[in-house]
């Protein structure tokens, strides 16, 4: 799926935007985020890695493929889109999973920029903090992640040393969907908002 700013004839900034583990290209949070980061001479390129592309097909759910056959699949999608658009600038900006997917597909593919919209940094089943990947991306890297995610909340994840070589944004009282407490007197939309901005700014469009 492709979104492009008003205008837009020639592009100077492709933005690859990929899906988290349970939701795809569709879902509100990744329509508003293309939405909000599309700009003049700016596109925003969507696509369903392919376990979500199965479901698409025959409504069954599955688990996320493997990290080898996400990022084969990433790589080729990249390939098609620069090929395509030839673009002066390439950012991978990806929720959750599709964060993690960018930043290691950008230790070996040179990209511009990659911002993860809430890094799984802790996996749920147990076991160390998924660092490897921001450490050995070779791009300038963001996150951009609620204060109580609970894959990596605040107070926890500034700790880290690999976080020295990335620029981090924290959402007020956000979870991992960015989502505040009502009690925070943040709101969703302001959060996401605010996302937005900063990943604008980070890329400078």
């Amino acid at each position: 799926m492709i979104d492009k700013g008003e205008g837009t004839n020639e592009c100077d900034t492709l933005i690859v935007l990929t899906h988290g583990a349970g939701a795809n290209m569709h879902h509100e949070f990744m329509q508003t985020m293309a939405n909000g980061l599309v700009a003049s001479n700016v596109v925003v390129a969507r696509f369903n890695f392919p376990y979500m592309r199965a479901n698409a097909l025959d409504g069954k759910r599955r688990p996320p493929d493997r990290a080898p056959k996400l990022i084969a699949d990433y790589a080729l999608q990249l390939s098609v889109l620069s090929k395509h658009f030839q673009p002066k600038r390439i950012f991978l900006v990806g929720k959750s999973m599709g964060g993690r997917m960018s930043a290691i597909l950008a230790e070996t593919m040179h990209v511009d920029g990659v911002i993860c919209l809430g890094y799984p940094f802790i996996p749920l089943s147990g076991g160390e903090p998924r660092l490897e990947p921001i450490e050995r991306c070779a791009a300038p890297v963001m996150i951009i992640q609620g204060e109580r995610d609970k894959f990596g909340h605040k107070g926890l994840v500034e700790t880290w040393p690999a976080m020295d070589k990335v620029q981090l944004h924290w959402l007020t009282d956000g979870d991992h969907s960015f989502k505040p407490r009502k009690s925070s007197g943040a709101t969703l939309t302001s959060n996401l908002e605010q996302a937005i901005t900063v990943a604008k700014q980070f890329m400078g469009i």
